[in-house]
């Protein structure tokens, strides 16, 4: 059946590229941000495809159009794309090609790819660049595709900012700004220019409600070793955060002024003691490749180049400058010029320092304000996911399951995070799935697009709170009655897959690759994956998905792998998913702490702070090994001692039967 509301819109977007003569147009999940969650402005890509999940890729040309997802949403994207014309592709799979190679294919010599260059990142323009070179491919930088099409488009979020105390942050912004500055000076960068909201908001400790589930507000950064520069829309700015800007020394100017602000050369013009050093008369940018959109490199370049030529008789730059990389060779960078219809000129190398921003790595390791803060929230809110668990417990009691849907479940659990005090917003759109549809990893009930559960099989729910105290995200799968041994079996394997990442003693210096086994063995050993990472970090009242550190056993797309520090947060979430039958994901949120440190080395190990039992009903005893039966005793004990205390007489005799030893 074909979906005319789709191809309509698609006919529309060609015609837009045949008046503008671009034969290509690419479209990611992005904001000027990329972020991994956009606000519904910027849902391009799913307005074009009619693809809802979180993470895509569209790629449209003259006859045919293809969508790029990862694993997560094989199942998903399969049914959406159904009678739109958009092929998928999904992405790591065999025989698949890439997005820059299908779109080599699409264009011929001269060609012309279009993209809107505030969504596009300079890593992203670079692979594409890579890929088309030789080819005379003139790239169109200054169209948003969706411009005189979506009509009845939401206009760009702008809440009120607001303020985040110390008392939650643990560290000034005072503080942090001297240390970004110290990393700039190590790096020889007299500028730096952040565009990523999350690392934004850590370092300024703002937070906002631009984007759904992650409190941030839409935002530009630009920081030199004098200026704090941020640009924020008008209407966001309260009272409250105009007197607190001029408390700490914040230059407050509006959001679009950035890219012309970019542009003044005077900015680049080093000062006496500048940290570019004594004979460099322009300083250097510090950026991070991934996440600073095109527009804004071409506005550097051009505020470089203006500051270059009032200078030309300084030779070392009237020939030409280099980007400082990680491996601390100097390699030429250049950006798309972001004229409309015009190809990406050869412009004068930006004088840059390319490395991931300094921001990743200090908010990735939470201070000791901000860890206390969270080993209580999470105490509240594994608290309340027991009662929810209680109150699933008490239907299949009373054979009333069957009167629930998977949005009642949801429902349900977000109300009782919402009762915990400092609560702010759920840290993503609750998963409640039941049987096939946990098979889709990311899966949405949706109102009238819901199953409704039965006295049997399982229940699959992935949730998560922003709290002042810090962000949460847990899944547990639970049955509603009868299961199959299969069932049983791959549960009990998830489990134990889990349950050894969570007792894992490590050495200092390993990454998530070292311990990414640990939660896969039990399920590769009968020849079954998940087709997803392991683990992610977490923010603090902050994206529910943080970087640098993640678990993984292979790293692509750009993804970087970071030392295990202590202080760091990671989800472990190994699952099973059975597509058309059902899903299985059980995830513990763990610190890194130390263990112990001798002659051999430094010891690492974690710690759960999500206190939430496994499904006794669905543990088979016969795949446990004794560590893992140990381990799960052990977890379960502390979970009964700790959160009994936070609940009802009648839920706490629940716990303790849900706790008792295997």
């Amino acid at each position: 059946m074909e979906n005319n509301i789709i191809i309509s819109r698609l006919s529309a977007l060609r015609g837009k590229m045949s008046r503008l003569g671009i034969d290509c147009f690419l479209i990611p999940t992005a904001d000027p941000h990329s972020s991994e969650y956009v606000a519904e402005h910027f849902q391009t890509r799913r307005f074009f495809s009619g693809f809802t999940g979180s993470s895509g890729t569209l790629a449209v040309g003259r006859e045919k159009a293809g969508l790029w997802t990862d694993g997560r949403y094989f199942i998903q994207a399969e049914k959406e794309l159904r009678g739109t014309g958009v092929d998928l592709y999904r992405e790591g799979e065999e025989g698949v090609p890439t997005v820059p190679a299908w779109i080599s294919r699409q264009l011929e010599d001269g060609g012309a790819l279009g993209f809107d260059g505030r969504c596009v990142s300079v890593r992203t323009f670079r692979a594409l660049r890579k890929v088309l070179s030789g080819r005379r491919i003139r790239f169109v930088t200054e169209y948003d595709p969706a411009d005189g099409i979506w009509t009845d488009r939401p206009p760009r979020p702008a809440n009120p900012v607001f303020v985040l105390e110390e008392k939650y942050a643990g560290e000034s912004a005072a503080a942090k700004l001297g240390r970004v500055r110290e990393a700039m000076r190590a790096e020889g960068a007299g500028i730096y220019v952040e565009s990523k909201l999350d690392n934004l908001m850590w370092l300024l400790n703002l937070r906002g409600r631009d984007i759904a589930c992650t409190p941030v507000a839409l935002g530009f950064g630009v920081f030199t070793m004098e200026r704090a520069v941020l640009f924020l829309q008008e209407s966001a700015c309260t009272d409250a955060v105009r007197a607190y800007a001029g408390g700490i020394g914040l230059e407050l100017r509006p959001y679009d002024s950035v890219y012309s602000f970019l542009e003044d050369p005077s900015l680049y013009r080093a000062s006496s003691g500048a940290a570019s050093g004594e004979k460099e008369k322009v300083l250097r940018v510090l950026f991070q490749p991934g996440s600073l959109n095109c527009r804004l490199l071409a506005a550097i370049q051009r505020g470089q180049d203006r500051a270059r030529s009032a200078r030309l008789d300084e030779p070392e730059l009237s020939q030409g400058a280099h980007t400082a990389h990680d491996s601390g060779r100097g390699t030429e960078s250049e950006g798309p010029s972001g004229g409309a219809h015009k190809s990406a000129e050869k412009r004068s190398p930006c004088f840059a320092v390319e490395k991931r921003s300094p921001v990743e790595d200090f908010k990735a390791v939470k201070n000791a304000v901000e860890l206390r803060n969270i080993r209580d929230c999470y105490r509240e809110d594994s608290a309340a996911v027991c009662r929810f668990l209680y109150w699933l417990h008490c239907h299949v009691r009373e054979g009333t399951i069957g009167s629930l849907t998977e949005l009642d479940a949801a429902e349900r659990m977000d109300a009782l995070r919402a009762g915990i005090d400092d609560f702010v917003e759920l840290s993503f759109g609750t998963i409640s799935a039941y049987g096939a549809n946990a098979a889709m990893m990311h899966y949405a009930a949706k109102p009238g697009d819901c199953a409704r559960l039965r006295p049997e099989g399982m229940l699959l729910v992935d949730c998560g709170g922003q709290y002042l105290r810090g962000t949460t995200d847990v899944t547990r799968t639970m049955a509603l009655g009868p299961v199959t041994q299969q069932m049983r079996r791959h549960y009990t394997l998830t489990a134990v897959g889990n349950l050894q990442l969570m007792d894992a003693v490590f050495l200092y210096g390993c990454t998530g690759r070292n311990v990414d086994i640990l939660a896969r063995q039990p399920l590769w050993n009968t020849f079954v994956d998940y087709k997803c990472g392991t683990g992610h970090g977490i923010g603090y009242l902050l994206s529910v998905h943080e970087g640098p550190q993640n678990i993984r056993w292979r790293f692509v797309g750009g993804l970087e792998e970071a030392v295990l520090e202590p202080g760091m947060i990671v989800s472990d979430e190994p699952g099973v998913y059975i597509e058309g039958e059902y899903g299985i994901r059980i995830e513990t949120i763990l610190e890194v702490v130390e263990a112990a440190k001798n002659g051999d080395g430094r010891f690492l190990r974690f710690s759960p702070l999500t206190l939430v039992p496994f499904d006794p009903a669905l543990i088979d005893p016969q795949y446990l090994t004794p560590q893992t039966r140990e381990a799960l005793n052990r977890y379960h004990a502390r979970v009964c001692a700790e959160i009994s205390p936070l609940l009802l007489p009648a839920e706490r005799d629940w716990l303790r039967a849900q706790t008792e030893p295997v």
